[in-house]
Protein backbone atom coordinates (compact mmCIF):
# COMPACT_ATOMS: atom_id res chain seq x y z
CA UNK A 1 0.00 0.00 0.00
CA UNK A 2 1.29 3.44 -0.91
CA UNK A 3 1.30 5.98 1.92
CA UNK A 4 -0.15 9.39 1.04
CA UNK A 5 0.29 12.76 2.65
CA UNK A 6 -3.20 13.61 3.91
CA UNK A 7 -3.23 17.14 2.55
CA UNK A 8 -1.50 16.98 -0.81
CA UNK A 9 -2.27 13.48 -2.06
CA UNK A 10 1.45 13.07 -2.79
CA UNK A 11 3.32 9.91 -1.81
CA UNK A 12 4.78 10.25 1.68
CA UNK A 13 7.94 8.63 3.01
CA UNK A 14 7.48 5.03 4.16
CA UNK A 15 6.81 4.72 7.90
CA UNK A 16 8.21 2.15 10.31
CA UNK A 17 5.98 -0.89 10.92
CA UNK A 18 5.19 0.16 14.51
CA UNK A 19 4.33 3.70 13.40
CA UNK A 20 1.98 2.27 10.73
CA UNK A 21 0.33 0.02 13.34
CA UNK A 22 -0.12 2.95 15.72
CA UNK A 23 -1.60 5.09 12.98
CA UNK A 24 -3.93 2.25 11.93
CA UNK A 25 -5.11 1.95 15.55
CA UNK A 26 -5.84 5.69 15.63
CA UNK A 27 -7.64 5.59 12.28
CA UNK A 28 -9.73 2.56 13.26
CA UNK A 29 -10.67 4.26 16.55
CA UNK A 30 -11.55 7.51 14.76
CA UNK A 31 -13.64 5.63 12.19
CA UNK A 32 -15.59 3.85 14.94
CA UNK A 33 -16.22 7.11 16.80
CA UNK A 34 -17.23 8.86 13.56
CA UNK A 35 -19.75 6.07 12.87
CA UNK A 36 -21.26 6.46 16.32
CA UNK A 37 -21.10 10.24 16.70
CA UNK A 38 -20.31 11.79 13.32
CA UNK A 39 -17.17 13.57 12.15
CA UNK A 40 -17.68 16.33 14.70
CA UNK A 41 -17.05 13.92 17.60
CA UNK A 42 -14.71 15.18 20.33
CA UNK A 43 -11.07 14.23 19.80
CA UNK A 44 -10.93 13.07 23.44
CA UNK A 45 -13.47 10.33 22.56
CA UNK A 46 -11.24 9.14 19.72
CA UNK A 47 -8.17 9.22 21.98
CA UNK A 48 -9.99 7.24 24.68
CA UNK A 49 -11.09 4.59 22.18
CA UNK A 50 -7.54 4.31 20.81
CA UNK A 51 -6.06 4.20 24.32
CA UNK A 52 -3.83 7.23 23.74
CA UNK A 53 -3.67 10.84 24.87
CA UNK A 54 -5.25 13.66 22.89
CA UNK A 55 -1.75 14.99 22.14
CA UNK A 56 -0.93 11.78 20.28
CA UNK A 57 -3.86 12.36 17.93
CA UNK A 58 -2.78 15.94 17.25
CA UNK A 59 0.81 14.84 16.70
CA UNK A 60 -0.35 12.52 13.91
CA UNK A 61 -3.21 14.72 12.65
CA UNK A 62 -2.75 18.43 13.45
CA UNK A 63 -6.27 19.37 12.33
CA UNK A 64 -9.68 17.71 12.32
CA UNK A 65 -9.61 17.92 8.52
CA UNK A 66 -6.34 15.95 8.47
CA UNK A 67 -7.92 13.26 10.65
CA UNK A 68 -11.11 13.06 8.55
CA UNK A 69 -9.12 12.82 5.32
CA UNK A 70 -6.85 10.12 6.79
CA UNK A 71 -9.82 8.05 8.03
CA UNK A 72 -11.54 8.38 4.67
CA UNK A 73 -8.41 7.34 2.75
CA UNK A 74 -7.80 4.46 5.18
CA UNK A 75 -11.31 3.13 4.60
CA UNK A 76 -11.11 3.59 0.83
CA UNK A 77 -7.86 1.59 0.85
CA UNK A 78 -9.45 -1.18 2.93
CA UNK A 79 -12.37 -1.36 0.50
CA UNK A 80 -10.05 -1.37 -2.52
CA UNK A 81 -7.83 -4.09 -1.06
CA UNK A 82 -10.83 -6.28 -0.23
CA UNK A 83 -11.84 -6.69 -3.89
CA UNK A 84 -8.99 -8.92 -5.07
CA UNK A 85 -9.06 -10.85 -1.79
CA UNK A 86 -12.78 -11.59 -2.16
CA UNK A 87 -12.28 -12.57 -5.79
CA UNK A 88 -9.54 -15.03 -4.82
CA UNK A 89 -11.42 -16.52 -1.86
CA UNK A 90 -15.12 -16.53 -2.82
CA UNK A 91 -16.98 -19.52 -4.24
CA UNK A 92 -18.04 -17.56 -7.34
CA UNK A 93 -17.18 -14.26 -8.96
CA UNK A 94 -20.74 -13.08 -8.29
CA UNK A 95 -20.32 -13.90 -4.58
CA UNK A 96 -17.12 -11.83 -4.57
CA UNK A 97 -18.93 -8.92 -6.26
CA UNK A 98 -21.90 -9.10 -3.88
CA UNK A 99 -19.58 -9.30 -0.86
CA UNK A 100 -17.60 -6.32 -2.06
CA UNK A 101 -20.75 -4.30 -2.73
CA UNK A 102 -21.79 -5.02 0.89
CA UNK A 103 -18.44 -3.64 2.10
CA UNK A 104 -18.97 -0.60 -0.12
CA UNK A 105 -22.43 -0.09 1.43
CA UNK A 106 -20.87 -0.26 4.90
CA UNK A 107 -18.37 2.36 3.81
CA UNK A 108 -21.09 4.68 2.49
CA UNK A 109 -23.70 4.42 5.23
CA UNK A 110 -21.19 5.01 8.01
CA UNK A 111 -20.04 8.42 6.83
CA UNK A 112 -22.14 10.51 9.23
CA UNK A 113 -21.36 14.15 8.52
CA UNK A 114 -18.65 13.37 5.97
CA UNK A 115 -20.67 14.61 3.02
CA UNK A 116 -21.12 17.95 4.77
CA UNK A 117 -17.43 18.12 5.61
CA UNK A 118 -16.52 17.36 2.00
CA UNK A 119 -18.62 20.33 0.86
CA UNK A 120 -16.70 22.73 3.10
CA UNK A 121 -14.05 25.12 1.84
CA UNK A 122 -11.24 23.16 3.49
CA UNK A 123 -8.56 22.47 0.88
CA UNK A 124 -7.76 19.11 2.51
CA UNK A 125 -11.01 17.69 1.09
CA UNK A 126 -10.54 18.80 -2.52
CA UNK A 127 -8.89 15.66 -3.89
CA UNK A 128 -10.90 13.07 -1.96
CA UNK A 129 -13.59 12.44 -4.56
CA UNK A 130 -11.05 11.83 -7.33
CA UNK A 131 -9.06 9.59 -4.99
CA UNK A 132 -12.23 7.63 -4.16
CA UNK A 133 -13.00 7.09 -7.86
CA UNK A 134 -9.39 6.31 -8.83
CA UNK A 135 -9.17 3.57 -6.19
CA UNK A 136 -12.65 2.02 -6.22
CA UNK A 137 -13.85 2.14 -9.84
CA UNK A 138 -11.06 -0.18 -11.09
CA UNK A 139 -11.73 -2.68 -8.27
CA UNK A 140 -15.44 -2.72 -9.07
CA UNK A 141 -14.62 -3.10 -12.78
CA UNK A 142 -12.39 -6.09 -12.03
CA UNK A 143 -15.16 -7.77 -10.05
CA UNK A 144 -17.78 -7.01 -12.70
CA UNK A 145 -15.51 -8.33 -15.48
CA UNK A 146 -14.83 -11.56 -13.57
CA UNK A 147 -18.54 -12.19 -12.93
CA UNK A 148 -19.49 -11.32 -16.53
CA UNK A 149 -16.73 -13.56 -17.93
CA UNK A 150 -18.01 -16.40 -15.73
CA UNK A 151 -21.47 -15.87 -17.24
CA UNK A 152 -22.96 -14.97 -13.85
CA UNK A 153 -24.06 -11.39 -14.56
CA UNK A 154 -24.97 -9.23 -17.49
CA UNK A 155 -21.98 -7.75 -19.28
CA UNK A 156 -23.29 -4.25 -20.01
CA UNK A 157 -22.86 -2.73 -16.53
CA UNK A 158 -20.09 -0.19 -16.02
CA UNK A 159 -18.34 0.08 -12.67
CA UNK A 160 -18.92 3.82 -12.31
CA UNK A 161 -22.67 3.52 -12.92
CA UNK A 162 -22.98 0.63 -10.45
CA UNK A 163 -21.10 2.55 -7.75
CA UNK A 164 -23.20 5.62 -8.46
CA UNK A 165 -26.41 3.56 -8.22
CA UNK A 166 -25.32 2.00 -4.93
CA UNK A 167 -24.36 5.43 -3.62
CA UNK A 168 -27.73 6.89 -4.56
CA UNK A 169 -29.54 4.03 -2.81
CA UNK A 170 -27.51 4.65 0.35
CA UNK A 171 -28.45 8.34 0.57
CA UNK A 172 -31.80 7.66 2.21
CA UNK A 173 -30.27 5.71 5.10
CA UNK A 174 -29.73 8.80 7.29
CA UNK A 175 -33.14 10.38 6.77
CA UNK A 176 -35.51 7.49 7.41
CA UNK A 177 -35.07 4.78 10.05
CA UNK A 178 -37.42 2.51 8.07
CA UNK A 179 -35.26 2.78 4.94
CA UNK A 180 -33.01 -0.26 4.52
CA UNK A 181 -30.19 0.68 2.18
CA UNK A 182 -28.71 -2.81 2.30
CA UNK A 183 -32.00 -4.36 1.12
CA UNK A 184 -32.30 -1.85 -1.72
CA UNK A 185 -28.71 -2.48 -2.82
CA UNK A 186 -29.33 -6.23 -2.56
CA UNK A 187 -32.19 -5.87 -5.03
CA UNK A 188 -29.93 -3.89 -7.37
CA UNK A 189 -27.15 -6.48 -7.11
CA UNK A 190 -29.60 -9.37 -7.67
CA UNK A 191 -30.77 -7.58 -10.82
CA UNK A 192 -27.32 -7.98 -12.33
CA UNK A 193 -27.63 -11.77 -12.43
CA UNK A 194 -28.37 -13.71 -15.59
CA UNK A 195 -31.19 -16.21 -15.66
Amino acid sequence: MVEFDSGSGEPAPRKRADARRNEKTLLDAAAAVFVAQGVGAPVRDIAARAGVGVGTIYRHFPTRADLIVAVYRHQVEACAEAGPTLLANSSTSYAALAGWINLFVDFLVTKHGLAEALQSDDAAFETLHAYFLDRLVPVCAQLLDAAATAGEIRSDVEAYELLRGVGNLCIGADDNPRYDARRMVGLLTAGLRLG
